[in-house]
This record gives C-alpha cells, structure tokens and sequence, in this order.
C-alpha cells in the first residue's frame, strides 16, 4: 500500500477467471487452468498459470493484484492466491479484446471516432507459468477468506460504479441536450421532461455511491469499509439506469446518430456541399458540429465507449444475480419482520 501511494501506481484488480464450465469447482475443470491456480511452490515464492478475463485499464497499469474470484472450499487451495506484481513480469502478457467501431480510430478521422482524446481498453491477461516471490503474497491457500475477499473486493468495484457510470452519463447527457438544441427542439415539453428523467436517474446513482461511502465503518487496520448492503444496491442500480439514459439519448439524437456520412464524405469537395446543403439544423450551428455531437452520442452508446457504460454497467463488478444475493444476505428481512410485528402488537 505505501508502495503504490508513494510511487502514485495505478494498479489493476485482476479477480475474474475464464471460469469454464461454470457449474464445476475450479478443481474439477476439465482444463485445471480456466482458474488461475498455483502450480508449484519454492521455499522463495510461488509459480502461477491461468488467466484473468475483462481486465480494463490494465494495459496502462503498473501492477496487478490477483485476487481469487469465487469462495473457494479445502480441495481448491491452490486457487486460493492473492498477489500483486509488475505487468511487464515475465510470463505476463495482455491479448487486447475488440470493441464496437474500434477501426474508426485507424482510419484517420477524428468525427467518426466519436470521442479522439479518451478511451479504454479490456484484455485477457494470461500468466503463463510466472513466478512471485514470497513479499508479494497476501493469500496462498487459506480457502476460508477467498470469499470475504471476493465480497469486500465487489463492494468496493460496486460503490465506484457509483462515480464513474455517473460522470459518463454527464457527458451523454449533455450530448443529449445539446443535440436537441442543434435540432431547435431544446424548448419542447417532452424533450426537457426526457432530459430531467435522464438527471433524475444519473443522480439516483451518485447518491447510492455516495450513501454507501458515508455508510461506510472504520476497520482495525484504519482503512474504511463501504456500507456493503448499500454498494450492492447502487451497482443493481448501475445494471439498469445507464441502459435507459443511453436509450432516451438515442431518442433525442435521432436516426441521423447512426445514417450520417462519414468526415471523409463531409470533406470531399464534390459531396461535401450536399451533405452542408441537407444535413443543416438550426441557424449559427456548423454541419460539422452537429455531426460531432452526433458521434459522440453513438460512441457512448454504440461505439467504443459502450463497453464501459453499457455492457460494463451489466457485467462489470459482478453480474446482476450477484448484488441480489448479496442483498438478500443483508436485507435484513427477519429484522424488518420483527418490526411489522410489534408495531402490528402480533405476539409469537
């Protein structure tokens, strides 16, 4: 921890396997590999193989911290390893997943691509018989915390949903609203009640990743532990809300955020005028402009930016079935009946 502080890392939490047949114990796969396991054990470390999947943002990371991704029973010890280690280890490498339009940034437009200046990327990470010393190990086969490990470690992924999915939707939101007002349609009644619906929902995010944080209760070490009930709530949340703020976005947009010709056509001195002639909106407001927006739109609901706010917002952090078993473990219904029954005067 003051390793990373002091040299300002940014560090990838790499828990999710390949997981195989998921009605099998890692143990039990046919392939003992789809769950990163230890392989052999020296008296200065460890040797690991397997993989982690979906691993955003670790191409621009300088560690990663392996962690175990389900809890895990006796037979499965050596599934049970947590450590943290440079990226460019050897036995280390990245096999970069594709996203939506991905060639667009290849083809030298700057429109097209929707969003030039920021992006992200997901990769399969394998660790292909590496080696970690005994300094980097948190976890080596003390089955009974993988799954509080996994638990808190969800929790924290599901409370930052709560910022980040939220600072996306700004800027889809403020795409929106400046389509509608490219288009001279910013003053009609249902488009500011879809804009103010679009709000309403972005903000009823921030204030869950905002509850669970204030929730949150001091542990021995010092560190802050989020409110878990409350996290898992506001990831369920995350699993719906930015669905339906890309789709009034879409609405507003309009059928041109996925028929509109390309910057080359744009700037092409014999189609250009046509497209400046019959794609125009409203007056003081350039083609080009309009298009941009446009694009930007598309990205985040279609193009390279939806893997983080669309389907990111569904899988990432755990899966929807996850927070819900999660919350009904700390629902506390049988508290909440106790209550219905005094106020009731029900006496057992």
């Amino acid at each position: 921890m003051k390793l990373v502080q002091e040299k300002d890392y940014t560090v990838d939490g790499a828990m999710t396997d390949p997981k195989g047949d998921r009605s099998l114990s890692p143990s039990k796969q046919e392939d003992p590999d789809l769950y990163l396991r230890v392989v052999e054990r020296r008296e200065d470390g460890v040797v690991v193989r397997g993989a982690k999947a979906h691993q955003t943002g670790i191409t621009n990371s300088h560690e990663v911290l392996v962690m175990p991704t389900i809890a895990l029973s006796p037979e499965d010890k050596d599934y049970a390893i947590s450590f943290a280690i440079p990226v460019d280890t050897e036995g280390v490498f990245m096999i970069v997943g594709r996203q939506s339009c991905d060639t667009r940034k290849l083809e030298g437009s700057e429109i097209d691509v929707g969003n030039s200046e920021f992006g992200g990327m997901e990769a399969l990470t394998v660790f292909d018989n590496v080696f970690v010393p005994n300094d980097r190990i948190f976890l080596n086969g003390e089955t009974e915390f993988a799954g509080m490990l996994v638990e808190r470690f969800a929790g924290y992924h599901r409370q930052s949903y709560g910022g980040c999915k939220v600072g996306v939707g700004d800027v889809l939101i403020g795409a929106s609203a400046l389509i509608a007002e490219y288009n001279g349609v910013q003053r009609a009644s249902h488009v500011r009640d879809k804009l103010i619906e679009m709000v309403h929902l972005n903000e009823t995010l921030y204030s869950s990743g905002i509850a669970c944080s204030a929730e949150g209760t001091k542990t021995e070490s010092g560190n802050y532990l989020i409110d878990m009930l409350l996290a898992n709530v506001c990831k369920q949340n995350v699993t719906r809300f930015p669905y339906e703020i890309a789709r009034i976005a879409e609405d507003l947009a309009g059928g041109l955020m996925v028929t509109a010709p390309s910057e080359k056509d744009l700037k092409d001195s014999k189609l250009g005028p046509y497209i400046e002639k019959y794609l125009a909106g409203v007056k003081g407001v350039s083609v080009e402009n309009r298009l941009r927006v446009l694009r930007l739109i598309e990205n985040l609901t279609l193009g390279t930016a939806a893997v983080g706010y669309r389907t990111e917002s569904m899988h990432g952090a755990g899966s929807p079935q996850a927070q819900r078993i999660m919350i009904a473990r700390q629902g506390n219904i049988e508290g909440k009946k106790e209550l219905a029954k005094k106020i009731a005067k029900i006496n057992n």
